[in-house]
């Protein structure tokens, strides 16, 4: 098969037959043997009705639906997960990413070798002060962190080759980062293509401001978990060290003042506990020792923790 297309959504009744039939006519007209998966991701609406009248009138379309809402990360997920295609395609259900795109986004993975390819729309429709500005800040933020310089990191027109989809884990809200999740796997050839941005057509986004702010806290994330996620202890055990440090320092010079101050030049000294380098001291053992502590529990939670059950599927179409 050449080419998978995963599509999550919520609430998106209205737009599916028109993105059902632009993206047959893009297929048809290329002559690729594909698949659309679509994820509903617990929408409320008559979406799951619709994906399911669009299996039976083609059997290419396959549909997975979840009991409630679990995320898009989730729903891309399981999308990745039943995926066949040689290209796997990953877009909105709304209408503003263009079916037109996938032709070059395929030739770009499967004859410009590209691992994955991420769509820039430059040229946006969104409201500058909600939407625009907010993005451009998030994506600054995201190419000097990660090191992956791509202009627009959560353009969800994507185009992955199959082996990627295959052995990364895409978790919590980290859809927004799987070029940067590909990057720490191995997969370096990371490319980029300007791709039309259409304006909404139906309903209202689903995203507020305040993706941008989870957005940032899942940077901090995936930069802590791409550095020491796999050794927690260097992080805290290094730190835990320095607090250590600071604390003997602090007990020496405690220590040093007072005996030299009774038998070197035989004066009163005040008690241990009135030398503001004691609370010093002990706050740095504690903090140390915490740290410690948590770098322990983050090893032994890495060797024994399972893979659960993040979403819960309650029917499939031709799957």
């Amino acid at each position: 098969m050449n080419i998978s297309i995963v599509i999550p959504l919520l609430n998106e009744q209205e737009s599916l037959p028109e993105l059902h039939q632009w993206i047959v006519k893009v297929m048809t007209t290329h002559n690729y043997a594909y698949e659309v998966i679509f994820i509903d991701d617990g929408s409320t609406d008559n979406s799951w009705q619709i994906i399911q009248s669009l299996s039976q009138e083609n059997p290419n379309v396959k549909g997975i639906r979840f009991l409630r809402n679990f995320g898009k990360s989730q729903a891309l997920h399981a999308g990745f997960a039943k995926a066949k295609g040689d290209v796997v395609i990953t877009m909105d259900a709304d209408l503003q990413d263009s079916p037109d795109e996938i032709p070059e986004l395929y030739n770009m993975v499967m004859n410009q070798n590209f691992d994955l390819v991420s769509g820039w729309k430059k040229k946006r429709y969104d409201s500058v002060v909600t939407k625009n500005l907010p993005s451009k800040l998030f994506n600054w933020a995201a190419r000097k962190t990660s090191g992956v310089h791509l202009n627009d990191f959560n353009c969800g027109l994507k185009a992955y080759k199959s082996t990627v989809i295959k052995n990364i884990e895409v978790s919590g809200e980290m859809h927004r980062y799987i070029p940067v999740l590909a990057k720490n796997a191995g997969f370096s050839k990371i490319g980029e293509k300007v791709v039309i941005h259409q304006a909404r057509k139906y309903g209202e986004s689903k995203f507020g401001m305040s993706r941008f702010i989870n957005g940032f806290l899942d940077l901090i994330t995936i930069w802590f978990l791409s550095k020491y996620g796999k050794r927690p202890m260097h992080l805290f055990g290094a730190l835990g060290v320095v607090m250590f440090i600071i604390g003997f320092i602090s007990t020496f010079l405690i220590i040093t003042i007072k005996l030299t101050k009774l038998f070197v030049f035989h004066e009163p000294t005040i008690l241990v506990a009135q030398n503001p380098l004691f609370y010093i001291a002990l706050t740095s053992m504690i903090i140390g020792s915490q740290l410690f502590l948590a770098g322990f529990l983050g090893e032994i939670i890495l060797r024994t923790k399972n893979n659960e059950e993040r979403y819960k599927i309650s029917e499939n179409v031709n799957l």
